[in-house]
């Protein structure tokens, strides 16, 4: 967001501030704050004019100026009404150099998730992804699926929803007591480097927010159904705000992880290219990675695709 507008919202958000008084505080003409105010209108901020100046009633929006609006942390957000996928853009960001910019959507209509799987990604739900140049070696990257993790399901917890991890993306609502779950969101990483570094990694988050049952696939739940509708706004705003705090602290992703899994402790099947392990997921390791005990091995499974089985 231009900063001048910026520090016409924070001026105007205490209470009504008069044009003379925003022109002489900011050193620009009355007629270059009345543009200012038109703009920051078009955004569609809700600013009203009064005998005692202008005054910001409230932001309803859902879009790139307002998200960015008491955004507590150092992204920029391109936002698009539809778009074919989240990811895409912003791998096409990171191309052009770009860093610390968020792409967001209120829909998206080639969305996919892991293994190229499609993911129905429609008006109401929130979907974006971030391109970020972290100066770690990229046997470390994986920490930052888990990071997005964290920040979603905290977000959601904000929201009052139950909301747990499992290994290594989704983000779940338990359903009993048997390790079974409904997917909340999901979270997919990118990733651009040479053997000893990353170039840029990009980190997509799909969350069913504002959307009813029929919206979505068998297993699935939403904000909506679990606690009602979410300021979106807001929810993204929480999700960017946790994810720079632990991309700034991966020492820390991995305990705060442990906090909020449904994963450790259950019996699960974990699908990979040398075949699949089936045991208790005891544990994750400082990279990310899933530790399965079974009958007579312990097995570290850096990637692949896990399930939560009856116990036995």
């Amino acid at each position: 967001m231009n900063e001048t507008r910026r520090t016409i919202l924070e001026r105007i958000g205490d209470g009504p501030v008069s044009g003379p008084d925003l022109a002489a505080d900011l050193e620009i003409s009355r007629a270059a704050v009345w543009k200012h105010i038109e703009g920051l209108r078009d955004a569609e901020f809700d600013i009203e004019s009064g005998p005692n100046g202008y005054e910001l009633v409230a932001v309803d929006a859902y879009n790139g100026p307002a998200v960015e609006y008491g955004l507590e942390a150092p992204f920029s957000i391109e936002y698009h009404d539809s778009v074919g996928s989240t990811n895409e853009r912003a791998r096409a960001l990171a191309v052009e150099g770009r860093a610390d910019v968020a792409v967001l959507a209120d829909e998206q209509t080639g969305g996919r998730g892991r293994l190229e799987r499609e993911w129905a990604s429609p008006s109401g739900g929130v979907w974006v992804s971030v391109v970020t140049r972290p100066e770690i070696s990229p046997s470390r990257a994986p920490l930052f699926t888990l990071a997005a993790s964290v920040a979603t399901a905290r977000a959601a917890r904000e929201a009052s929803v139950d909301a747990r991890i499992k290994w290594p993306n989704d983000v779940v609502v338990p359903v009993g007591e048997s390790g079974e779950y409904r997917k909340l969101a999901g979270a997919l990483t990118e990733m651009e480097g040479e053997t000893d570094r990353i170039e840029w990694l990009v980190v997509g988050v799909g969350i069913n927010a504002n959307l009813d049952q029929e919206a979505l696939p068998d297993g699935a739940t939403s904000i909506r159904e679990e606690a009602g509708d979410v300021d979106r706004r807001r929810f993204v705003q929480r999700l960017l705000e946790e994810f720079d705090r632990y991309r700034n602290d991966l020492e820390g992703v991995v305990s705060a992880w442990r906090e909020l899994t449904l994963t450790l402790g259950q019996r699960v099947r974990v699908d990979r290219p040398a075949g699949e392990v089936i045991g208790e997921a005891v544990d994750v390791t400082g990279n990310g990675a899933l530790v399965v005990e079974s009958d007579d091995e312990r097995v570290v499974v850096s990637a692949g695709d896990c399930e939560h089985l009856r116990p036995i």
